[in-house]
């Protein structure tokens, strides 16, 4: 390692500060994409000769949710339109790929030419994985992208400090897909309660009008809204505003 680099416990110390600073400021509320964005800026200040960090998600249809630098967010969707290059080798391989630019024209000739286009020199692209119970079997969430204009760039330390950010941003992302859930079941709860009280009040309209019973009102509602294919709750709640 050059002696003008700093030593190994203060890049350790400085990735630890980082990464404590990520998890305290982390909130439940937070949206993904300004998550990732504090992490990639985080990362590109810790993890040496980084100019930029860029961050993907959602492997089956990727795309960039946060960057240091927006100019470099073109390289990542130059590779995606293409299908190839070494974001998305990490990704399918689920290994950290390293690329000094100029020397893969052949495999991944469009990432080369932006990359180029940019004065990016070295690239690494380490995966972001969920570990499952099953260890053979981890689901890929995305991927960190480094990029340096020095050709020299990340060394294997370098890939292990990248590899405490993956984690951060794995928690990240499985914490936020995890309050989306959380969100949606209480939204499906909320419609749930709402048409239920829709539903009580529109039967009790049809109880009064028709001195009936429970269960005959509640036919009625259905039968309505078998006969004009139209939701239960729809049903009731026309009742209700016919009347009012």
């Amino acid at each position: 390692m050059n002696g003008d680099r700093p030593d190994v416990v203060e890049r350790l110390d400085e990735a630890t500060a980082a990464l404590d600073a990520l998890r305290d400021g982390f909130a439940v509320e937070e949206r993904l994409d300004d998550v990732l964005h504090r992490l990639a800026e985080s990362a590109v200040t810790v993890v040496q000769d980084a100019d930029a960090v860029t961050i993907c998600v959602s492997p089956e249809q990727p795309r960039t949710a946060a960057a240091s630098d927006q100019a470099f967010v073109t390289i990542d969707e130059r590779q995606f339109r293409a299908n190839r290059g070494p974001c998305l080798e990490s990704a399918r391989t689920l290994t950290a790929v390293r690329a000094v630019v100029g020397e893969n024209h052949d495999i991944w000739p469009e990432f080369e030419e932006c990359a180029a286009q940019h004065g990016v020199r070295a690239y690494l692209s380490v995966p972001v994985v969920l570990p499952t119970s099953d260890r053979s079997d981890r689901q890929h969430m995305g991927s960190l992208n480094f990029y340096s204009y020095t050709a020299a760039a990340f060394d294997p330390f370098d890939e292990g400090l990248v590899r405490l950010f993956t984690t951060a941003a794995s928690t990240a992302i499985a914490n936020a897909h995890q309050w989306q859930r959380a969100r949606d079941h209480v939204k499906h709860l909320e419609t749930a309660l709402v048409s239920r009280a829709v539903i009580e009040q529109a039967k009790g309209i049809l109880m009064a009008v028709h001195s009936c019973s429970e269960d005959e009102a509640f036919d009625m509602l259905v039968k309505r809204s078998q006969d004009d294919n139209v939701k239960l709750r729809d049903v009731a709640k026309n009742l209700i505003d016919s009347l009012t």
